[in-house]
C-alpha cells in the first residue's frame, strides 16, 4: 500500500494545519499553496453542504510532488486538550473530512533505490482511517497508555484498509459529481470511514456526528473557498 507522505494527510490534534498560526503559514506561504500545486483534482462535499469548509494539509513525496490532501467540512475536530479528563460528547463535533489521493502506478522512488506501490482504494482507506484516529482518540485513557492504544488502533486500521472485501466493510453508493459511485464503508465507536475511486483520484472520507449516508462528493472548482 502506498504510504508516501502519509503524515501529511491529517490535521494536527487541535484541528489546525501543522505549521499554521492565525491562518498564516509559519514559512510565509499560504496554506492553499500546496493544494494549487497538485496535478489531480481535489474532491470535497458538493454544494448541498452549506456549512463551514476548511483546509487541512497536503502530503508530498520525497521530491515534493503533491500526492494527497484533505479538506474539512463542518466543525474542525479537536481533542479539547484544556479538558484532559473529559471525552467530547458524541454529538459535540459534526465533521466530515474528504481525502483525495492521486492515481499513481507502480514507480521508482525519488532516490531511485526502491519501488513504490501503486495507489489504490486501500491507500485512501488507510489515510482516512488514520485521520479519524488522529482526532478521536479517548481522553479518559491514562496518558501512559495512550501511545500503546494509538499504535494498536493504527495497526488495526492498516489491516482493515488492506482487506476492503472483508466482513468489516459494507458497500455504500454515493454520488460523485452526480454519478452513483460505490464505496467501501465501515463504522466504529469513533466515527465512520469510507473509500472509493473517482475520475482522476482515489477518495477516502471520515467523519463523526454527520451521517455518511447523505453525503455527495464533487470536484472542487475553487479551492480558495476553503481558506475560511
Amino acid at each position: 500500500m502506498e504510504t508516501t507522505g502519509r503524515a501529511g494527510a491529517t490535521a494536527s490534534r487541535d484541528g489546525r494545519e501543522p505549521g499554521v498560526v492565525g491562518g498564516k503559514a509559519l514559512d510565509g506561504s499560504r496554506p492553499v499553496d500546496g493544494y494549487l500545486l497538485a496535478s489531480f483534482p481535489w474532491y470535497g462535499l458538493d454544494q448541498s453542504f452549506a456549512g463551514p469548509r476548511w483546509l487541512m494539509q497536503v502530503g508530498t513525496s520525497a521530491d515534493g510532488t503533491v500526492e494527497h490532501g484533505a479538506l474539512g467540512h463542518g466543525d474542525a475536530p479537536t481533542l479539547k486538550a484544556s479538558l484532559p479528563m473529559a471525552d467530547p460528547a458524541p454529538d459535540a463535533q459534526r465533521f466530515a473530512v474528504v481525502v483525495t489521493l492521486a492515481h499513481r502506478p507502480v514507480r521508482s522512488s525519488a532516490d531511485g533505490t526502491g519501488v513504490l506501490d501503486a495507489t489504490s482504494e486501500s491507500s485512501a482507506a488507510w489515510l482516512a482511517g488514520s485521520g479519524l484516529l488522529s482526532c478521536t482518540w479517548p481522553q479518559r485513557m491514562e496518558r501512559s497508555l495512550r501511545q500503546d492504544w494509538l499504535e494498536q488502533q493504527t495497526a488495526i486500521a492498516w489491516e482493515l484498509a488492506d482487506d476492503l472485501s472483508g466482513p468489516a466493510w459494507s458497500t455504500l453508493t454515493l454520488p460523485v459529481d452526480g454519478v452513483p459511485t460505490p464505496f467501501r464503508y465501515r463504522e466504529s465507536e469513533y466515527g465512520w470511514v469510507l473509500a472509493g475511486s473517482a475520475q482522476g483520484a482515489h477518495l477516502g472520507a471520515y467523519g463523526r456526528g454527520m451521517s455518511a449516508y447523505g453525503l455527495a462528493f464533487a470536484v472542487v472548482r475553487d479551492i480558495t473557498a476553503y481558506q475560511g
